[in-house]
Order: C-alpha cells, then structure tokens, then sequence
C-alpha cells in the first residue's frame, strides 16, 4: 500500500500537491483543536462571604436578699436565670435546724427577692400530740431564749459565729438577763445591722 500511495504523489502536479498539503494540515489543525477542547477545563470557585453573627447581649444580673435561717444573710448578685437553691449556696447554705421544704428550691429568682428561710421548729404545731421538745434554749414558736441558750445554740442564729456567741453568754452572765431584744446591741459586736437579722429569731 505504501509503494502505490508513492506512485500516487508521484503522479500529482506541482498544484494537487499544494492541495493536499492544505487538506492535510487543516485536518491536523481540526484534530488538535478537538483534543484541548476535550481536555478538562479549570471551574472558577468563588467563596460565599456570610455576615458574621451580631454579638450577644452581655448578662444581666439579679440582686436577691437572702435572710433567716442561713450561714451568711445578705444581698447577693446572681445571673439572671438563677434559682433559689442558688441563693442559698451563695449565703453559705442553711445552718442546721432550716426548714428548706418551706421553700421552692427551684424557683427562678427576680431582682430584688427576698429568700426566707425558716427554722424547721418555728413549722412545729405547739401542744400536739406527739410534739417534739423544744431545746432548753427555745421558746415557744421555736425563738431563740437570749437568756436561756447555750453558746452554741446562739451560734444557729444568723450572723452570730462563736465569738459572738460567747460575748452574748458572757454579757449576761456579767449583767444579769436581758430585758429586751434591743439589749443585744450593748454587747461587743452586735451592731444595728445583725440585731435586725436575728430580731425576729429571738427572744427574752
């Protein structure tokens, strides 16, 4: 086949020579063309830029007074969203004796709440049958007897640690009893503000 398509060209003019040629290469150039074509082309990608979030609003807090029968009684800064239970590990948690099923400890505190918590004697029904007995330093309604109580029962009223418990003891023991709650404010340690916090706690 090769020495017929020699005799073939050796047969053509100058001209049909010229002619193929042109068919030849514009046939090349054809079958180039479709060969980039058929390459894979790159796919431009753009990111899509998202706005960013808008900040959250800072935290807003509570103020909750705490008072009765706790460790540490005061005002108390809480994030809003806290509960009662809250509060109450804030104070220094009730002191022994607290009657905390008085209380919804799962309440949702509001700004400016007061939180109570009773001693568990002061919910006793007095004269029932079957009562407990009261301590010795106990009063009727469950109070604290100033007079009566030893060191460490005064040591249960809010605010009153040992040292005060002590100067409360040693104060009657030197003065004779009390003869009225405002009284206290004469021992060494107790000023306004911790007389209101046991007043309605104690008695004479």
């Amino acid at each position: 086949m090769d020495g017929g398509f020699r005799e073939w060209l050796a047969g053509l003019t100058r001209r049909e020579m010229a002619l193929v040629a042109v068919i030849a290469g514009g046939a090349l150039a054809g079958a180039g063309l479709w060969y980039v074509r058929s390459l894979p082309q790159p796919v431009e990608v753009r990111a899509e830029r998202r706005p960013l979030p808008a900040p959250t609003a800072s935290a807003t807090s509570v103020f909750v007074h705490v008072a009765g029968w706790v460790r540490q009684p005061g005002v108390y800064e809480l994030p809003e969203g806290s509960r009662v239970i809250d509060a109450l590990e804030l104070a220094g948690g009730p002191k022994r004796g607290a009657e905390l099923s008085a209380l919804n400890l799962a309440a949702v505190l509001t700004d400016g709440q007061q939180v109570i918590v009773p001693r568990r004697a002061e919910a006793g029904t007095s004269g029932a049958a079957g009562a407990v007995p009261t301590a010795p330093g106990a009063a009727a309604g469950g109070l604290v007897n100033v007079n009566t109580a030893t060191a460490t029962e005064l040591e249960e009223l809010p605010g009153i640690g040992p040292v005060l418990a002590e100067a409360i003891v040693a104060y009657r023991e030197e003065h004779g009893p009390f003869t009225s709650v405002d009284q206290l404010e004469d021992v060494s340690g107790i000023g306004p503000v911790t007389l209101e916090e046991i007043r309605d706690l104690v008695t004479v």
